[in-house]
């Protein structure tokens, strides 16, 4: 499918003013553009955010020739090299600052490649500026940290009702614009199950559209079907489509997951192996406040139930 076809990209938000975030993130990035002077900057937050939008939306409102460069696909010293220097060291169009969104930074080698990049960073500042989006921002080297701004994507509990009905009014522009027929309060609750990653609700609204509808049974779609797929793999004791399941189908948040499981152990688990479970659930629900990566967390929560515990 070409990036013109889906959802996340014909509908990304061209300016600041466009984008869905706390108004305090949205002055920050306006008054970048409004002084036509974006630092080098390290955007922190969880997946689907906006991290990345943002920074093409003020970069295009400033008219910046910039290039986006991937870290979790492109993230060895060689290509990193050849990409920024080919581009930094070229003639700007515009003749202004030029710039290189490296998305998912957190994925690069903290031992290798970002020391280089700190490196690249101080040989091209004159003309060159960076913006790196991460999920885990203890995840990036402090050398970057000293030499970028660091903006968490943030969003309290107090503004989360307010962006949410927003979002809402847009994904119901883009499915009357598409001639999809919605049940509003299916929408919301889809929203509000994957708050805030926006992206992941374009996906899935996307996904399910084939059907000409969006109704109820997109939810029971992502839950119900999905969560069964979980349990066979853990009772097949399949680690591969475990950990495949879990880098498809984490949420943000995963007490979620957690939950889950804790409630309807009962009726997946001898209840023998209902204590062990819970234990193990009690203590990486507890590590999954302190770790760098969740997808990790949890796919060594599930390793360990799929060792320790016996399904029914």
């Amino acid at each position: 499918m070409h990036d013109e076809f889906l959802w996340v990209e014909k509908y990304r938000p061209k300016s600041v003013e466009d984008t869905i975030l706390p108004t305090e993130l949205q002055v920050t990035f306006q008054d970048f553009v409004d002084n036509k002077n974006i630092p080098n900057l390290i955007l922190s937050g969880g997946s689907g955010v906006g991290k990345t939008t943002v920074a093409r939306a003020m970069l295009e409102q400033v008219e910046c020739d910039y290039i986006l460069i991937n870290g979790s696909l492109s993230g060895n010293i060689d290509t990193l090299r050849n990409d920024i220097m080919q581009f930094a060291s070229s003639v700007s169009l515009s003749g202004g600052r030029k710039y290189v969104i490296l998305d998912e930074a957190d994925y690069l080698n903290p031992n290798s490649t970002q020391p280089a990049l700190r490196n690249f960073m101080e040989e091209f500042s004159r003309n060159c500026g960076f913006i790196l989006t991460c999920n885990f921002k203890n995840r990036i080297i402090q050398p970057l940290h000293s030499r970028c701004s660091v903006i968490d994507f943030k969003i309290n509990g107090k503004v989360g009702p307010a962006l949410a009905v927003k979002f809402l009014q847009r994904v119901q522009k883009i499915l009357k614009q598409e001639q999809i027929k919605y049940d509003e309060k299916v929408v919301a609750e889809l929203i509000m199950k994957f708050f805030p990653d926006w992206r992941r609700v374009l996906n899935e609204l996307q996904r399910y559209s084939a059907t000409g509808r969006i109704d109820s049974g997109i939810l029971s779609n992502l839950t119900d079907e999905s969560f069964k797929r979980l349990i066979n793999h853990l009772k097949q004791k399949n680690f591969t489509e475990m950990r495949k399941w879990v880098a498809s189908n984490l949420d943000n948040e995963p007490v979620v997951l957690f939950r889950r499981i804790y409630d309807e152990a009962n009726g997946l688990m001898e209840k023998g192996s209902i204590p062990q479970l819970v234990l193990t659930i009690a203590d990486y629900q507890y590590k999954s406040a302190f770790v760098a990566d969740q997808e990790v967390n949890m796919v060594a929560c599930l390793t360990q139930v799929m060792a320790e515990c016996e399904f029914k």
